[in-house]
């Protein structure tokens, strides 16, 4: 009969494992090199722009979005300046020409040995190559929506970040203005300032070194200034935010402590810290812009002809809608591929440098 351990744990019925309170030297033996080679999990160290790139090619739809962004850009910005036909040309007896179809004109040049390319889309009734209009619309609409993004992340970013970082009665007073601005109906605003602002900006631009106000457009640059003026609230909010829960963190007090000024910490140490967010922000901003862009150019408060836009050509091609309905496809087609190129690109951009939905 086995004496029973003073000490053990009862494994089974019958079987008892003895408990032993002497330390074992094999257990405190070097590790082998191949043991320390099985416990290695740890991966590469990458940067946070490595790391979100990688994220991003892996997003499938992000990548296809972001193709058709690049051949967007490049039918808008570098084909017009390879296409025969300017987008204000008008050609005298090639007037409503359907699509791939020649004037006479055009045919008895073809029967002589001259080469004629034809037009893609057909012509408008002043006899202006259609493709070539979309085109110059399409370059329109996406400029308005990246500058305009651009405008509305350097406005934004800075009132966000001041109020945040500053706190108080700044905070109070800085984003009381917000709020009125939100209160304020923004189409409402839109069109009054769109109105109003395009005499002051034709009579400035007769005056001495400022004739690139109608190179530009007057109707553009209004655009600009509302967007400047209205849509930077919605950054300022997300920037307030971030800037409110960066602030408290240990690095930004040691950057006070070592006498660093408050610009320098806004700058280098908080709006640093929110890159991604300000990139996503931005990318989703620029639909929204084009889309704001052509609703007013299909107004008519738009840009100002003969420049064309997206949405003038869709408001000029209503009037022959039963006859030439594929004048009015084209830009619809046009304007609503480019909004859906750039919302799935800001939204793989968002789940590529989103801290919070990294998994």
């Amino acid at each position: 009969m086995s004496q029973k351990q003073p000490f053990a744990i009862k494994v089974g019925p019958d079987k008892e494992i003895p408990l032993n309170f002497h330390l074992n030297p094999e257990d405190f033996e070097p590790a082998s090199d191949s043991e320390k080679e099985e416990l290695v999990t740890m991966r590469e160290s990458v940067s946070f722009w490595s790391d979100g790139i990688r994220r991003f090619r892996k997003n499938k739809l992000a990548m296809a979005s972001l193709v058709v962004v690049i051949f967007m850009m490049f039918f808008s910005f570098v084909l017009p300046r390879f296409y025969p036909y300017h987008y204000a040309q008008q050609i005298r007896g090639s007037e409503g020409l359907a699509p791939f179809e020649y004037s006479e004109t055009e045919l008895a040049a073809k029967e002589a040995g001259e080469k004629v390319f034809p037009h893609v889309l057909g012509t408008d009734t002043l006899g202006r190559d259609i493709m070539a209009r979309i085109m110059m619309g399409s370059s329109v609409s996406i400029l308005v929506g990246l500058v305009a993004s651009a405008i509305i992340l350097i406005i934004g970013s800075t009132f966000g970040a001041i109020a945040g970082y500053f706190g108080g009665w700044v905070d109070i007073i800085m984003m009381r203005i917000v709020d009125i601005i939100y209160t304020v109906p923004d189409f409402l605003i839109i069109i009054l300032l769109s109105v109003t602002l395009k005499h002051p900006l034709m009579a400035l631009a007769e005056k001495p070194g400022f004739g690139w106000i109608n190179r530009v457009g007057v109707g553009l640059i209004s655009i600009f200034i509302v967007f400047s003026l209205l849509y930077w609230v919605g950054m300022a909010r997300i920037v307030r935010g971030q800037v409110l829960a960066l602030k408290e963190q240990e690095y930004i007090a040691a950057a006070r402590a070592l006498g660093a000024s408050h610009s320098r910490i806004i700058r280098k140490h908080l709006l640093t810290n929110c890159i991604g967010t300000l990139i996503v922000t931005t990318t989703l901003q620029i639909p929204s812009s084009i889309f704001t862009e052509s609703f007013l150019s299909f107004l008519g408060l738009g840009v100002s002809a003969p420049m064309p836009s997206l949405g003038s050509l869709a408001a000029t091609a209503l009037d022959g809608i039963y006859t030439y309905p594929y004048r009015l496809f084209a830009p619809a087609v046009t304007i609503s591929i480019i909004i859906l190129a750039f919302n799935l690109l800001g939204d793989g951009l968002r789940d590529a440098f989103d801290p919070k939905l990294k998994s």
